[in-house]
């Protein structure tokens, strides 16, 4: 990946733009997490409900801790130990710097740590987390390559262009109450942890 084409996609996130970025699920659609603008675009982009929540990529598990993006226990930081980075979504209790429109309000936030070079490459760069959600329009089928993105979110963002992307979606898992909200990568394995630990 250009190291130019990453700095260009990363400035255009601290600008509060939005772009289209590989992970090793499908593209993802990221702004500043923390910008409640940038993230309101997100949502007009998908057209998608606002009662949906959105995730945030970070570098780290701990780097969502340290920065004061939520809080975790030992057992979320345990669970983030063994699976992280990886196409896991992790819910974690949200803390006041998280905006309540990436949330719906809601008092826990989905964590991801992506096991894909560029995108945390992108999520280092940009120095803030950023929205992780597929960069498709909402009820459309995720993307795998840049060209099956909808026109409508392709024009609306910058794009980092990462070739195909292996396509499983990531499964959301509330460690707290050991309860898997949407199956997708390694829920067998995920499922025998909660049940183990």
């Amino acid at each position: 990946m250009d190291e130019d084409e990453l700095e260009r996609v990363a400035t255009a996130i601290r600008n509060g733009e939005l772009v289209v970025y590989p992970t090793e699920t499908v593209y993802g659609l990221g702004a500043d997490a923390l910008d409640p603008d940038a993230v309101e675009r997100v949502f007009d982009a998908k057209g998608r409900d606002r009662d949906k929540p959105i995730s945030f990529a970070v570098p780290t598990f701990e780097t969502a801790v340290e920065a004061g993006y939520v809080e975790a226990s030992d057992r979320e930081r345990a669970f983030a130990d063994d699976f992280l980075p990886g196409p896991v979504t992790v819910l974690c209790a949200r803390r006041e710097l998280i905006p309540d429109v990436l949330t719906a309000g809601r008092d826990r936030v989905g964590v991801r740590v992506p096991d894909c070079e560029p995108a945390l490459e992108l999520c280092t760069r940009a120095g803030r987390p950023i929205t992780a959600t597929s960069a498709n329009e909402s009820g459309q089928p995720s993307a795998r390559r840049v060209e099956e993105v909808s026109e409508r979110v392709r024009d609306a963002a910058v794009v980092l262009d990462g070739g195909e992307t292996p396509g499983t979606e990531s499964t959301v898992v509330d460690v707290s109450s050991g309860t898997i909200h949407r199956r997708g990568a390694l829920a067998d394995e995920i499922e025998a942890w909660l049940e183990s630990e």
